[in-house]
């Protein structure tokens, strides 16, 4: 058992009441107006402002820190336009043979089919994949612990990042999705976890009246 290399707490900044209540207030303004947009417009996103939000995003905890996340960011026309094709392809097949009818009743009233024109139209699409395996500083290759939960984490910061900066995204989960493994010419060490899709959202972009549950009804205070 080796022990443990620790520095002092970085950066943390001792707050009073009255100013950690108003920033808690105002944060929860900011990201309750976040929205999944399913179209977008095409102009561009610069490639440092997706820097900067993954760099965020890999600030997440991770299980025994080994942070089994890979992010590919993809601007390419010809990329996207794969992507597109395959998704849409797997998409079909859900939609027409393997959706259980409950599930399609639910999706009616967001408007959703298996046509899926935002994943060219955005400007950008990060994949971003689940490691099983990572290796550590001395060379060592093992398993991750918790990947998809800490993955989950990592991306939560990511859409708020990006919502942040003043972007739209879009969660996309085809399934299958390994086919993004062979477009991405990723090895089968990375499991894909999520299509998240980028960019400004289109002029006069509407989006379904839905509601968020209220605090009473999604957390508890004993």
């Amino acid at each position: 058992m080796h022990a443990a290399t620790t520095i002092p707490l970085p950066g943390f900044v001792h707050r009073d009441p009255d100013e950690m209540l108003l920033r808690a207030t105002t944060f929860r303004d900011e990201v309750r107006h976040r929205r999944t947009v399913r179209h977008f417009s095409k102009k561009p996103v610069a490639r440092s402002v997706i820097e900067v939000c993954i760099a965020a995003a890999g600030s997440a905890p991770s299980g025994a820190n080994l942070q089994p996340w890979r992010f590919i960011a993809i601007s390419s026309a010809a990329v996207k336009r794969e992507i597109r094709t395959a998704a849409e392809a797997e998409e079909r097949e859900f939609y027409e043979h393997r959706a259980p009818d409950g599930w399609l009743d639910l999706l009616a009233p967001l408007g959703t089919d298996a046509s899926k024109a935002f994943l060219e139209d955005a400007s950008w699409l990060i994949a971003i994949f689940a490691l099983r395996k990572v290796q550590l500083a001395d060379g060592r290759v093992t398993r991750t612990y918790y990947p998809l939960e800490s993955v989950g984490i990592a991306t939560g910061i990511l859409i708020t990042a990006l919502h942040h900066t003043g972007l739209a995204t879009l969660t996309h989960t085809p399934s299958p999705m390994k086919f993004l493994n062979g477009i991405l010419d990723r090895p089968s060490n990375e499991k894909p976890f999520l299509l998240l899709v980028v960019g400004h959202p289109a002029e006069g972009v509407r989006v379904p009246d839905i509601h968020r549950r209220p605090l009473e009804e999604i957390a508890c205070f004993l």
